[in-house]
């Protein structure tokens, strides 16, 4: 059994040997704490990676272990790289040989050193959710079923909950079938599953579970892991599921030298089998256990955390910690309330327009946070508009486009010829005459004969396939045949490229086909190209291999550039970790966010409460909360109710953009003409709001007549309402309408050239 030795290494400066005293007294509990499991609890904004930094960089300072025996784990592999340069700079050269990366990208390593102990080599492919799912589709075509009917991104995400708790194909097949769909499921995971063994492929999944099945099967490779992992850091605890409790708790079983840091009321990630308990029971698990929470938060001003805090104070199941911060009182917080989403898009812009202008913000500074994806489109289109430029995170990325993933599947089958999906993705790809029927004939006798359809087609003049296939087919295996031994002579990956896209002939078709959509597909390719010479030019022993698993693993966190001077369009998900100075939260109307959740009818309630929680402490200085009336769905719109969230905020800390306050309970159910009865808005009718001029920005219109007398602000007269004060507009022309608060009769929506009202 390999061991370690723990003598000081004297040779290597410290770059700042006090750095401990940088930290607060809390902080500085949980960094120097050295033996035993320890939780940190770390509220939002409360330096928790700056705590973990720290710590790693304490223990090898002190000399209680050397990098290599440090196993860090976290979410993104940005923010492993922003850990590793931080330590670097504490402490120089003596945080070199780290393990330090996502769960995803640690085990994928190990299970490059073990692979062969669990029947894989050492270049297995590691499937994308896009693979899995063509997988899976050519498996219910395999038992007769229809991918139309029975969607294969269904049976992929029951597989993928399956494995995220460690339940493998015979037992969900035994235990967990209760329907029709899981009946197909555990038909086609136990299929599926074969044919990932067959092509020496895991999904992402499997980089989890894998490791327990090679921990649990050989105890001796267990024991050496933990030999040499003597201290473990897990980041984002909430967030593991529990293929990853499983894997590290069997890890940290010698030495219980387990630090795990997170904050169950940033847990917002069950969708994808995170697993709460995890945190919330983790003093159970060892008994042991210290406990330091770490409280003060040096992002928000103090109305921001008053919000988050009367928020999540509404949750039952949570960990106790009470946030405090020596930052600012700030401004309270804006509340936009909009006819349509078009007018909240609208009012967005034109509100960072406005702060741009009078605080001197970067367009980086601005954040819009949305429920679900679909909600970037209008104010994609409103930026444009406005000339704003803008980037979109959790859009299509640029290693998921089809030219790059057609040329990466080439890439993929020098690596492993057995990888199937990668195989059938390019075989004509650009056409080369192998057809469907030919294709169909090759899996046939593939499945038939249980034999990889790599060692079909080697051997294809024994298939009774067309004749000119089975040439076309032969030029490939040899083109294949050719750059393998290549690479495998030590050639370098930018060459073998270069080869491959010509011998392919995959650029020319692009060229020739001519269109603005194929030059553009062809620059794609030709980017490609330059990510590959970048990588060989900047990594020590760089591969083909350890390339194809880097890009394998990267993630929408990992693609957001922070100094791009862009609004950032993105999910409250996608945001978890970020921070702004300016931050909008739209859309928060009942059954989109909360996310279809009524009144005592949804368990879930309380996750998305936290991601209201997680969204509103993204803000650093400035936080508006947004929602509209009527917003279209399915082709019609429809009215919209106010999210329950709006009420459950302190009224203390929220204004409306009139400076009015509003009263807890006071949800409104999206119709234009409530009576007023359950109206209880503080309004200061001695200090009207100063009207803004046609086209002026921050108030989020442009008037059509600069003699217009109907600005928001202005006090007019209804022949059956009554004294009101116009509180929003929206519209142009005869389609304007314009939001009026009466004094005795509340809110009313009305269409301006119809309503009759008079300027007092």
């Amino acid at each position: 059994m390999q061991t370690f030795s723990l003598q000081p290494d004297s040779s290597k400066p410290v770059s700042n040997p006090n750095f401990i005293k940088e930290l607060n007294e809390q902080q500085r509990k949980a960094a120097t704490h050295v033996n035993g499991p320890l939780l940190i609890v770390a509220g939002a904004g409360s330096g928790k990676t700056r705590v973990l930094t720290y710590r790693i960089a304490y223990l090898l300072q002190q000399h209680h272990a050397l990098p290599h025996q440090i196993l860090a784990l976290t979410f993104t592999n940005k923010a492993a790289r922003e850990m590793q340069e931080r330590i670097q700079k504490l402490i120089g050269d003596r945080a070199s040989g780290l393990w330090m990366g996502t769960f995803h990208s640690i085990f994928s390593k190990i299970l490059r050193f073990e692979a062969e102990k669990i029947g894989f080599s050492s270049n297995y492919s590691i499937y994308d959710t896009n693979d899995s799912e063509n997988a899976i589709k050519l498996v219910l075509k395999e038992i007769g079923l229809d991918p139309k009917e029975i969607k294969p991104r269904t049976i992929q995400r029951k597989i993928s909950d399956a494995k995220n708790q460690l339940i493998l194909p015979d037992a969900y097949k035994s235990r967990f079938v209760y329907s029709t769909l899981d009946d197909i499921t555990a038909r086609v995971y136990e299929i599926y599953q074969v044919r990932l063994e067959q092509a020496n492929a895991m999904d992402f999944d499997d980089l989890l579970i894998k490791p327990v099945k090679l921990f649990t099967e050989h105890p001796d490779i267990l024991e050496k892991y933990q030999e040499k992992f003597r201290y473990l850091l897990i980041d984002e605890y909430q967030d593991t599921n529990h293929a990853q409790y499983k894997v590290t708790s069997m890890l940290a079983d010698k030495y219980r030298n387990l630090c795990v840091v997170g904050d169950d009321a940033q847990s917002i990630y069950s969708f994808r089998g995170a697993d709460i308990t995890n945190i919330l029971n983790f003093k159970s698990d060892y008994d042991k256990a210290v406990e330091i929470p770490l409280e003060q938060n040096y992002r928000s001003t103090k109305f921001i955390l008053q919000c988050a805090d009367s928020v999540i104070k509404q949750n039952q199941k949570q960990l106790h910690k009470t946030l405090w911060t020596d930052n600012s009182q700030g401004e309270t917080i804006t509340l936009l309330e909009n006819f349509d989403e078009r007018d909240e898009a609208n009012r967005v812009v034109n509100y960072i327009q406005d702060l741009s202008l009078r605080f001197g913000y970067q367009y980086n500074n601005f954040a819009v946070l949305y429920r679900t994806n679909y909600q970037s489109r209008v104010f994609e289109e409103a930026l444009r508009r406005k000339n704003v430029p803008y980037q979109l995170v959790g859009g299509l990325s640029f290693y998921q486009r089809k030219e790059v993933k057609d040329v990466l599947a080439y890439l993929t089958l020098l690596v492993n010829p057995e990888d199937e999906q990668a195989l059938l993705r390019i075989i004509n790809e650009p056409v080369r005459g192998i057809g469907n029927k030919t294709l169909n004939e090759i899996l046939k006798k593939s499945r038939n004969e249980k034999r990889s359809v790599w060692s079909i087609l080697r051997n294809v003049e024994s298939a009774d396939i067309y004749k000119p296939a089975k040439a076309r087919i032969g030029e490939f295996i040899d083109m294949i045949d050719s750059l393998r031994s290549q690479l495998q002579s030590g050639a370098k990956i930018t060459v073998i490229t270069r080869q491959l896209l010509e011998q392919s002939g995959y650029v020319k078709a692009l060229v020739e086909e001519n269109s603005a959509q194929s030059l553009t597909r062809r620059d794609n390719v030709l980017e490609l190209q330059n990510a590959i010479a970048y990588y060989e030019k900047n990594t020590k022993n760089a591969n083909l291999a350890s390339f194809l698993q880097e890009i394998s693993l990267v993630t929408d966190a990992d693609k957001y550039d922070e100094n791009k001077p862009a609004v950032t369009l993105m999910t409250v998900h996608g945001s978890k970790g970020l921070e702004f100075p300016v931050v909008f939260i739209v859309g928060l109307e009942e059954n989109l966010f909360p996310m279809g959740a009524r009144d005592g009818e949804n368990s879930n309630i309380e996750e998305e409460r936290r991601l209201f929680y997680v969204a509103i402490t993204r803000a650093q200085k400035h936080l508006f909360f947004s929602y509209s009336k009527m917003r279209f769905k399915f082709g019609e719109e429809q009215r919209q109710a106010r999210s329950r969230f709006l009420d459950e905020v302190d009224p203390g800390v929220v204004r409306t953009e009139t400076g009015a306050t509003i009263s807890q309970n006071n949800r409104d159910n999206g119709t234009s003409d409530n009576n007023g009865d359950d109206i209880n808005i503080e309004y200061d009718w001695q200090s009207p709001i100063q009207s803004k001029k046609p086209g002026s920005t921050g108030n989020s219109f442009t008037y059509e007549y600069d003699d217009d007398p109907f600005l928001v602000g202005t006090v007019v007269h209804h022949p059956t309402f009554g004294t009101g004060k116009i509180i929003q507009r929206s519209g142009t022309g005869k389609d304007t309408r314009v939001v009026v608060f009466f004094k005795n009769r509340g809110q009313k929506t009305l269409m301006l050239r119809a309503a009759g009202l008079q300027v007092t």
